[in-house]
């Protein structure tokens, strides 16, 4: 069925075919990462403020890097700059949580352009489709047989078909996404403000 779509479709399908193929790979890709990076930031957060109440620098810093995600690397810059005091590791929170939320919103912007572009592509080639359909009326003027403009009409509703096909699941997984993000980046930030408290009001960690 595909095949023939395609060939019926003309040049345009291909590129949409192209689009939903990078789509597909962008949203696996981020659906596996974003899997990766939310952790449960509490029960990580408990860990890490038993090993601190033990003065035990090098183990919490262990546990963070063992802990893939951006709650672990926040919480892990926190405690490399305990020293600084409260407003010194606040600063280098939040220097941090900047560099980690472009990683998160990494490709996405790629997936909104697919979504955005994908109608249009569509109604590119539904307009080379009617194209076509002229160009034999003007060469075969009454003479036109119906199955030649038959063939236009089909490729117009093929490419339109096709452009919303792509960029309907392509806005919903976007959508999808953006929630992901939103929700880690609230996790962030939980853990900044416990990671900052813990390291302010426990006694300073001693290296082992």
């Amino acid at each position: 069925m595909l095949p023939k779509l395609l060939s019926d479709g003309g040049p345009v399908m291909w590129l949409l075919l192209l689009l939903s193929a990078v789509a597909l790979v962008v949203f696996i890709e981020r659906l596996l990462h974003y899997h990766r990076a939310q952790i449960n930031s509490p029960e990580f957060l408990n860990g890490v403020r038993n090993v601190l109440k033990r003065e035990n620098l090098v183990e919490a810093l262990s546990i963070c890097e063992a802990t893939p995600g951006p709650v672990p690397r926040l919480v892990k810059t926190a405690i490399l700059n305990y020293e600084r005091g409260r407003d010194g590791v606040r600063e280098a929170l939040e220097e941090a949580g900047l560099l980690e939320v472009p990683r998160l919103e990494e490709k996405l912007n790629l997936l909104a352009t697919i979504a955005q572009i994908s109608p249009l592509m569509g109604l590119l080639g539904t307009v080379l489709g009617f194209m076509r359909i002229f160009s034999v009326v003007h060469a075969k003027g009454l003479h036109a047989h119906s199955g030649d403009l038959a063939s236009g009409v089909w490729e117009a509703l093929i490419c339109t078909a096709f452009g919303l096909a792509v960029a309907i699941p392509c806005y919903a997984g976007y959508n999808y996404l953006v929630s992901r993000v939103n929700s880690i980046v609230l996790d962030m930030e939980k853990a900044s403000t416990e990671i900052l408290n813990i390291v302010s009001n426990l006694p300073i960690p001693k290296s082992q």
